[in-house]
C-alpha cells in the first residue's frame, strides 16, 4: 500500500535493476531466497542484518457511520460493547492484543469481536463502517484525510506510543 506504488521511482533511478515483489505475513516465507524483506515489528535474533526504517504508531479508528450508529468509545473499557475487527499475529494465529495507556499506566484492553480478516480487509472493512479496528497507521492517511475512518480514543494512545512520548517529553525537559 506505500511502497508498491512508488516502486516506479526507484527503478527510473537504477534501471539496470528488477525487482519481484511479493508480501507474506510469515517471516520463513517472506526471507526465502529475499535479498531483502520489509517487516513490522522487532528484529528476530538471528545472523540477519536489520535496520529500523521508521516508527508508526498503531490508531484506533472507526468509520463516521459506525460511530452515529453505536457511539462513540470514551474509553478502552467501552470496547466490550462494540464490534472489533481483528487481526490475527501470522505466527501465532491469535487476535493482535490493544495495549493502551491511560493515567494508571499502560493496560490490555478487552474488546468484542469474532472478525478477524487479513489487514487489507481489515482496513476496507472498517472504512466501510462495519466495526472499530486498530491498525499501524502507514497506509491509513488517505482514509483519515478523506473522512472515511476516524480515529478515536486518541486521548489514550497505544502505550508503546504513549510511552516513547513521555520519554521524548523527559528529555527535552532537561
Amino acid at each position: 500500500m506505500v511502497l508498491a506504488p512508488r516502486i516506479g521511482e526507484f527503478l527510473a533511478h537504477y534501471p539496470a535493476l528488477t525487482l519481484d515483489l511479493t508480501t507474506s505475513n510469515y517471516r520463513e516465507e517472506m526471507m526465502s531466497g529475499a535479498d531483502v524483506a520489509v517487516r513490522f515489528g522487532p528484529p528476530d535474533e538471528s545472523s540477519l542484518i536489520a535496520r529500523k526504517l521508521l516508527d508508526v504508531p498503531v490508531l484506533t479508528c472507526a468509520a463516521p457511520g459506525y460511530l452515529d450508529r453505536h457511539g462513540i468509545p470514551a474509553t478502552p473499557h467501552d470496547l466490550m460493547h462494540h464490534d472489533c475487527i481483528l487481526f490475527r499475529d501470522p505466527q501465532t494465529g491469535r487476535p493482535f492484543t490493544w495495549e493502551f495507556h491511560g493515567i494508571t499506566g499502560p493496560s490490555r484492553s478487552r474488546r468484542r469481536g469474532g472478525w478477524s480478516w487479513t489487514i487489507l480487509r481489515c482496513r476496507r472493512g472498517l472504512s466501510r463502517g462495519a466495526s472499530i479496528f486498530q491498525s499501524l497507521a502507514i497506509g491509513l492517511d488517505e482514509w483519515l484525510e478523506s473522512g472515511a475512518l476516524t480515529t478515536i480514543l486518541a486521548e489514550w494512545p497505544p502505550a508503546k506510543v504513549r510511552a516513547f512520548l513521555d520519554f521524548v517529553q523527559r528529555i527535552a525537559a532537561t
